[in-house]
């Protein structure tokens, strides 16, 4: 959604600048305060078509991860009034005057303040359960696990992208609220921060894996290695050689000690009958 809403603002930048310059009465300035608008209407339909789409994914998150039907009740109810809100807000605005003011006077102030309220609800709601679910889980397998990997980091990650889409949502609220055409910057800046929001999860959990995995491995190796030289320790051997030698009845024994290979060859001696 984040592509079609930039092309349908750089159309509708050209339409104020360039193709209406002139012939548009009031100017660009009346141009762009026009609530009426094909390309203002169809701009706000992809928010509310992509804000419902990230909700719905954070709620399927949190059933994924807590397995329960009634953890998602609520926050499915708030969907389906950021869904009716949305649709009544859009279809207000394309019934509405071309006074710039009526999105603050008239009934499209209540679906959109209405709208920018529920999503905030839902994405805090949503978010905070997952959160807690993994928090917890983390908890209770903490004191068994034999490894030094941890969830934690996903918890980190969840309540970023939680933080970082909720403050621009109440920013934008703060702004409408009070009737600041800023909050038209923060419908533009919103977009893509629901899209970075809902990859960085993705990204930031694949790195946080991959450098688990080389880190449990490495010292793994390492550690078979250095277990297998203990266990066959390299020491030098040492031989004991005892030498009878019988010739014309005298016997001599001759002992020796020292450091000799395991393979041993016998050499006769001279004169000698036998030799052991």
């Amino acid at each position: 959604m984040s592509p079609k809403h930039i092309v349908v603002n750089i159309i509708r930048v050209q339409d104020g600048l360039v193709n209406y310059r002139d012939t548009f009465p009031g100017g660009p300035v009346a141009f762009f305060g026009d609530v009426t608008q094909r390309t203002y209407v169809i701009k706000h339909a992809l928010y509310i078509l992509q804000t419902l789409l990230a909700d719905g994914v954070v709620i399927y998150r949190c059933y994924v991860v807590w397995q329960r039907v009634w953890v998602i009740i609520l926050p499915s109810m708030l969907w389906c009034s950021v869904a009716v809100t949305g649709v009544s807000a859009v279809y207000s605005l394309s019934q509405a005057s071309r006074n710039p003011a009526d999105i603050f006077t008239t009934m499209v102030a209540g679906w959109i303040t209405a709208f920018i309220i529920s999503t905030l609800a839902t994405n805090l709601l949503s978010s905070g359960l997952l959160a807690y679910r993994i928090w917890m889980i983390e908890r209770s397998v903490s004191t068994v696990r034999a490894t030094n990997s941890s969830m934690m980091p996903i918890v980190h990650v969840l309540v970023d992208a939680a933080v970082l889409y909720s403050v621009a949502l109440f920013t934008r609220l703060i702004c409408f609220v009070y009737k600041n055409n800023g909050q038209e910057v923060l419908v533009d800046m919103v977009m893509p921060i629901i899209s970075i929001a809902f990859y960085m999860v993705l990204v930031r959990i694949a790195i946080n894996e991959n450098t688990c995995s080389y880190l449990s491995i490495i010292p793994r190796e390492a550690n078979t290695e250095q277990g297998d030289s203990r266990q066959y320790p390299m020491k030098p051997m040492s031989i004991h050689i005892s030498q009878f030698t019988h010739n014309d009845g005298t016997s001599t024994r001759e002992t020796g000690d020292g450091d000799r290979s395991s393979k041993c060859e016998g050499e006769p001696v001279k004169g000698a009958p036998f030799n052991v």
